[in-house]
């Protein structure tokens, strides 16, 4: 019997504060907590979904890790190897391993480019084609595994759709050999038909290819339909963290049957009990004491106020929750 392989993606209590400056001329310095202390692992051909309300720190997790904008702390470690820390030229070669599609098709492409030279691009800067003609070659056959013709390649990117477009961010995102793709809210700005054809595709090259997706969305109808497990973000932290159909089928935290509440069904007869949360999110400056989300939270006891909740088993091997209420036998009724 072998031995279980290694996750591809290792994070760790990552930390990502951004400068605030200061209440008062000699106050201390204020930080806004983005990512306050995230954890979790990604393995190979796995999707991680990340999701949230909008400002929970989501988007900066994918960025952290591929080090688009630096961590404060924590580790990542990619295959192994720690890499949150490394220069600019060490990590260079990682970087083909790990690629990003961004949220807008429209303007993550250069538009004075063709879309050859938008895909080329990577895989000149790493060297992998040693003439033209073998560069041309790996350009055709990336456009077809994205389903976009061959002869779009001498075209430019006001020429296309945001669907199509985003098959070009896809190309371009594969063209260096990514073993990771980040996927920062990929389909949000796509109509619901053209936003399933690329769930299908990135399902599809998934099967094809090994790959290994975290996947960044806030709507959870299409997390539904992708991936393999879930973490569900609030205010910097990860709150509930299962598999999809356990966290779907049975939610332990107050704010991810929240979430799921909101979630529209084609059925009205099967339509969840509808959750509404009251009062605001707390600035992310000014966070509260104990539990970070007792101030919207309908099951909020006295130890909420004072102690903050980690973590912990609840449940199936996998599902962890940071909740005072639901622990592994005693999770509220939802």
């Amino acid at each position: 019997m072998s031995a279980p392989q290694a996750p591809l993606l290792q994070v760790t209590g990552l930390r990502k504060y951004f400068p605030a400056g200061r209440r008062s001329l000699w106050g201390p310095a204020c930080h806004v907590h983005a990512v306050d202390g995230v954890s979790f692992s990604l393995d190979r051909g796995e999707t991680l979904s990340i999701v949230g309300e909008s400002g929970c720190g989501k988007s900066t997790v994918g960025r952290s890790i591929l080090r688009l904008t630096p961590p404060t702390g924590g580790e990542v470690r990619l295959d192994g190897e720690r890499i949150d820390h490394l220069s600019a030229a060490r990590l260079r070669p990682l970087r083909r391993r790990m690629q990003m599609v961004f949220q807008d098709p429209f303007s993550s492409l250069n538009p004075r480019l063709t879309v050859r030279d938008i895909i080329a691009e990577p895989i000149v800067n790493f060297g992998l084609a040693r003439h033209r003609g073998e560069l041309d070659e790996r350009v055709a056959r990336l456009l077809d595994t994205v389903r976009l013709p061959r002869d779009a390649a001498e075209r430019r990117p006001h020429e296309f759709s945001g669907g199509q477009r985003q098959r070009i961010g896809i190309a371009r995102a594969l063209a260096p050999g990514a073993e990771l793709i980040v996927c920062d809210e990929a389909v949000s700005a796509l109509d619901v038909s053209v936003k399933a054809q690329i769930v299908n595709l990135l399902r599809d090259l998934q099967d094809e290819l090994g790959l290994s997706l975290l996947f960044i969305s806030h709507d959870l109808a299409v997390v539904e339909h992708l991936t393999h497990r879930v973490a569900v973000m609030y205010l910097g932290r990860i709150v509930e963290m299962a598999s999809r159909d356990t966290l779907f089928a049975t939610p332990r935290h107050p704010y991810t049957r929240a979430l799921l509440s909101a979630v529209p069904v084609p059925d009205p007869l099967a339509a969840r009990r509808r959750v509404v949360l009251s009062g605001d999110v707390p600035s992310p400056i000014d966070l509260p004491a104990g539990c970070r989300f007792r101030g919207r939270c309908p099951q909020a006891i006295a130890r909420c106020a004072t102690e903050d909740p980690v973590l912990r088993p609840a449940g199936p091997a996998g599902h962890l929750v940071a909740c005072h209420l639901a622990g592994a036998d005693d999770a509220p009724a939802g």
